[in-house]
C-alpha cells in the first residue's frame, strides 16, 4: 500500500475534512497546505497526483495520536524519516488506544484470521528473533476492518 492509500482510507474512515487533516499534520510537526492534501488524495493516474512522503505520513500519524490520546509531556517526537507497515500499525494501535485483542477483533471484522502470537511479532524490535515484517495485506485488512467498525457506528 502507498502512503497516499493509507492517508486516503484514514481520512474516509474517520470523516476528516481538509481542516482536520491540516490540524493533524500541524500537531505532528509538519505544515501541510490544502493544495498538498488535495494532491495526496488524488488517484495515481491523475496528473496532479503527488506522492506522500514517509516523513509526512509519520507526522500525520503522530498528529492522529495527539488528537486521540493527547499530547505527550515535554517535547513532541519528530516525525520519522522512514515508515514501514510495522510502525504504521503501532501508531494506529496507540492512537486508537487498542490492545492486541482489539486489533484481532478489527481484523476479524474484515474476515482476516490472525493469531495473537503472529500479531505480537509485529511489535517486537527488528533485531528480535521473533520479529516479523507486517505485509501490505495485513495493513489493508486492518484499515478495512477499521472502516467497518467506525462507519457502522455512525
Amino acid at each position: 500500500m502507498t502512503n497516499n492509500d493509507i492517508l486516503r482510507r484514514l481520512r474516509f474512515t474517520f470523516d476528516l475534512n481538509d481542516d482536520k487533516v491540516m490540524d493533524l499534520f500541524r500537531s505532528g510537526g509538519i505544515e501541510a497546505t490544502r493544495a498538498e492534501i488535495s494532491d495526496w488524495m488524488k488517484k495515481e493516474e491523475d496528473e496532479d497526483y503527488k506522492n506522500l512522503g514517509d516523513k509526512y505520513l509519520a507526522a500525520f500519524l503522530n498528529g492522529f495520536i495527539n488528537k486521540n490520546r493527547g499530547k505527550r509531556e515535554g517535547e513532541q517526537p519528530a516525525p520519522e524519516k522512514k515508515t514501514d507497515n510495522n510502525m504504521i500499525l503501532r501508531k494506529l494501535k496507540i492512537a486508537l488506544n487498542m490492545r492486541d485483542e482489539d486489533i484481532l477483533d478489527v481484523l476479524d471484522l474484515a474476515d482476516f484470521r490472525f493469531s495473537k502470537s503472529e500479531l505480537s511479532a509485529f511489535f517486537r524490535r527488528p533485531d528480535h528473533r521473533h520479529y516479523r515484517e507486517c505485509k501490505d495485506q495485513i495493513i489493508r485488512n486492518f484499515l478495512h476492518g477499521l472502516q467497518l467498525k467506525y462507519m457502522e457506528n455512525d
